[in-house]
């Protein structure tokens, strides 16, 4: 918590200056104008919606792919994200880089619109948060936090390095019964929020659950293609030993 990579606390601090310019500095209307412009509406892609004017036209079809995870419902809900932001986050950003984590959290985030919109298609209430790139760090963790010396290891050497090694192929991560609770607790949470018997805001709204899903299976399914680190060396996963060269 003392040792923020740089790239999570400049979106931290991003994510809060999109939260005092809603609620300090725009107007009522112009907030509105702003949540037309850069939140994910389903209705923007739905042809006949089109045709009634929904604002932003192409462009904003395109970005707010991206721009909804910077802008939060209230406080609270901004609140709530950069705690697990923070947590997820930053063991992300240690293992990525800037340039990587920026570039994964876009692709998650688009994830979680994808789905939100098979989900959604046609409605017009906007969804905001930065939940579905949250939820893909989850998963981009998952594949080496509980590796032998990873960050949740019992034994490892030395901080810096529990953050790059050898990430748990995906196969044999499935196999992990503290990956497999983790899931099984993932899953059931986001259960809860979409039967509605749970809110982490505290507040009676529609959780987004179907975009949480999104940029978790993203992250978890495109970890690879970002990962730095070589997985050839990867731990046996019996004894925790180096494996053999193949």
């Amino acid at each position: 918590m003392l040792n923020v990579p740089p790239v999570v606390t400049a979106t931290l601090a991003v994510l809060a200056l999109v939260q005092a310019l809603r609620g300090w500095v725009l107007s009522p209307n112009a907030n509105i104008e702003f949540l037309l412009l850069f939140s994910f509406i389903p209705a923007r892609y739905d042809p006949a919606m089109v045709a009634q004017g929904v604002p932003g036209g192409l462009g904003a079809q395109i970005w707010t792919f991206v721009t909804y995870a910077l802008i939060h419902g209230n406080l609270t809900h901004l609140a709530v994200n950069a705690v697990w932001f923070l947590a997820f986050g930053s063991a992300v950003a240690r293992r990525f880089g800037a340039a990587r984590f920026l570039v994964f959290s876009a692709v998650t985030a688009a994830a979680g619109a994808a789905m939100h919109l098979l989900t959604h298609f046609g409605e017009f209430m906007p969804m905001v948060g930065a939940s579905a790139a949250i939820s893909g760090y989850m998963a981009a963790a998952m594949r080496f936090a509980f590796q032998h010396g990873g960050p949740l290891g019992l034994w490892r050497a030395h901080e810096a390095h529990a953050y790059h090694v050898p990430a748990a192929p995906l196969r044999a991560a499935f196999a992990d019964p503290r990956i497999l609770a983790f899931l099984l607790v993932w899953f059931g949470l986001n259960l809860l929020l979409g039967l509605g018997s749970l809110s982490l805001t505290g507040e009676e709204q529609e959780v987004a659950w179907q975009a949480h899903i999104g940029g978790f299976l993203a992250g978890l399914l495109l970890f690879r293609w970002f990962d730095p680190v070589d997985a050839t060396a990867a731990p046996d996963q019996d004894t925790g030993a180096d494996a053999p060269p193949p």
